[in-house]
């Protein structure tokens, strides 16, 4: 297993891992893969994460930030998705914990996941990783034509912005 950071020439896998992720309809409102472009300026350059095994990469992680008001560039929003094949094998918790501990060395003081309340495994993998629930947003959007609640997990770090 290894985790590094991951670019555009790895972003065909990163989409297909993310188009598994929307087919579930619980990890994201999103229906539709975004182009490169579109993706990179959306999210951090900081802290794009995949872990690997062999070659073939079973997951990845990033970042966006909360806000583009300055008070809040220690906050960042959580994206993290695991191939079909190897959910529920501890690869997302190693994976949501080197986020967490390169995020702190970024500057990061805080973490944040909306995630939808039917999504019992992501939110578990949350909490094992050090988030708790400190909000829930009831029928915040629509996807598919059915109103989704969205739980608020945040990760404070112990390390910086105390």
């Amino acid at each position: 297993m290894e985790i590094r950071n991951f670019s555009e020439v790895d972003f065909d896998k990163v989409c297909a891992i993310y188009k598994q992720g929307i087919e579930t309809g619980l990890a994201t409102f999103q229906n539709e893969i975004p182009a490169w472009h579109d993706w990179d300026k959306s999210h951090l350059e900081a802290c794009r994460l995949a872990i690997f095994e062999g070659v073939q990469m079973v997951g990845w992680a990033a970042l966006t930030p909360v806000s583009s008001r300055c008070v809040y560039a220690g906050v960042a929003e959580v994206s993290i998705y695991i191939d079909n094949e190897f959910r529920g094998k501890g690869y997302g918790k190693v994976l949501l914990n080197e986020l967490a501990n390169q995020s702190e060395r970024e500057g990061f003081w805080t973490l944040q996941s909306g995630i939808f309340a039917e999504n019992i495994a992501s939110i578990k993998l949350h909490e094992s990783c050090g988030f708790r629930q400190i909000g829930y947003r009831e029928k915040i959007g629509i996807k598919d034509g059915v109103w989704k609640d969205n739980v608020l997990m945040e990760r404070r770090s112990k390390v910086i912005g105390l």
